[in-house]
């Protein structure tokens, strides 16, 4: 069998119970980006029950929805992208990585800017564009690379193309990896090169994520000791630090992420399973307050999700879902606590309802319990998904 596991980044669907900790009791990523826009035509999600999940202006539920559907929580702590990756291969955090609101201390930029031999700016949360434009012209002057961190744990180090050349940031990002660990041990070091002039700076497409190294085993090391082979199409590959990964397939964008994994699909390899990440709705719209972008990117992908459909075989599976929210139109740029989507489609089965799964989890336990494997870790198997 294969699976089609998408993951469309931060495409949450209303707020956890425990939100409010989190500051986002009054998050609901797709709700609130329909109400903005007004009209968000989702045929081939309604088509698959996303209309039954929660009530979308012009998203309507169907009686006999071709995929089943439901929704889950995060049982980890935390919003991340790791984490609620992670939790989907069966990882549940006890504790959540560390998160640096007022910027990392002194003991780390000092031992940072003596291993990478440059001075730093910024060190603060902030949006990427923004420390950018206001702190590029500095770092063209001076050299030195912006660090920023977010609402995640993240340490992000921004610098001009011209300035510190890719493979030098990549090697300053490294440095950073391996500075960070113990109670500092962040959930990613990201590369961040932006290319331009002053005023028209702009984030370059190479980008690398330097994640901590996921526990083992976990869904993709027991598939494949198992003998399937996991594909990560996007930022998979980063996520888990290619621990448990086939092949990797670096992705841009959405489309470039829909288009591999299309042509994936058409080379008809048996046994198989395919990790996608959808970036586009977090990163350029959900961080950026942009609900009519937001609105555009979910038409694309519905426009996009028959072509993936028509190449599904009878024991094919599809898994559409998300790792979290990032509400649009909440106050603030940050990930928001919600719970995600669940719609499962396999070409011939009745759709039904699963309810509100209480962890990402599920999804690993499901796909091991599917494939006849032996599956130690956390979750519960969804049984309706086993049955002829």
């Amino acid at each position: 069998m294969r699976t089609v596991l998408l993951v469309l980044d931060s495409v949450g669907c209303g707020a956890l119970p425990d939100a409010a900790y989190y500051g986002d009791e009054q998050s609901n990523t797709l709700l609130h980006t329909a109400m903005a826009v007004g009209k968000l035509q989702l045929p081939t999600l309604e088509r698959l029950g996303l209309g039954n999940i929660l009530t979308l202006p012009e998203v309507q539920p169907t009686h006999s929805p071709e995929a089943s559907y439901g929704c889950m929580m995060m049982a980890s702590p935390g919003k991340d992208t790791i984490t609620g990756h992670w939790e989907m291969a069966g990882i549940r955090l006890e504790q959540p990585f560390p998160l640096y609101p007022q910027g990392f201390p002194p003991e780390i930029m000092e031992a940072f800017e003596k291993r990478i031999g440059r001075k730093t700016l910024g060190n603060l949360p902030a949006s990427g564009t923004e420390i950018v434009d206001l702190l590029g012209e500095e770092h063209l002057r001076t050299g030195s690379p912006i660090v920023y961190t977010s609402a995640d744990s993240v340490f992000q180090v921004a610098a001009h193309d011209r300035v510190v050349p890719l493979e030098e940031l990549y090697d300053i990002c490294l440095g950073a990896r391996e500075l960070l660990q113990g109670r500092h041990r962040v959930a990613r070091v990201i590369a961040r090169p932006f290319t331009g002039d002053v005023g028209f700076f702009s984030r370059s497409a190479h980008r690398h994520d330097y994640a901590v190294l996921p526990p083992t085993p976990n869904l993709l090391t027991i598939l494949h000791s198992g003998g399937f082979k996991v594909h990560g199409v996007g930022k998979i590959s980063d996520i888990f630090g290619s621990v448990g990964i086939f092949a990797s397939h670096p992705t841009k964008n959405n489309q470039e992420g829909l288009l591999v994994t299309e042509e994936l699909l058409g080379k008809n390899e048996p046994d198989s399973f395919y990790f996608v990440n959808l970036v586009d709705f977090d990163s350029l719209y959900g961080h950026r307050n942009d609900p009519q972008g937001y609105a555009l990117a979910l038409q694309e992908f519905d426009s996009f999700l028959p072509r993936i459909l028509w190449h599904l075989r009878p024991d094919d599976r599809l898994i559409v879902t998300a790792d979290h929210g990032c509400d649009p139109t909440v106050p603030g740029t940050d990930h928001t606590r919600e719970y995600v989507p669940l719609l499962v489609y396999q070409r011939g089965r009745k759709g039904c309802n699963l309810g509100t799964r209480t962890s990402f989890a599920d999804i690993a336990a499901t796909e091991c319990a599917a494939r006849g494997l032996e599956y130690p870790l956390h979750g519960e198997v969804i049984e309706p998904l086993l049955q002829g």
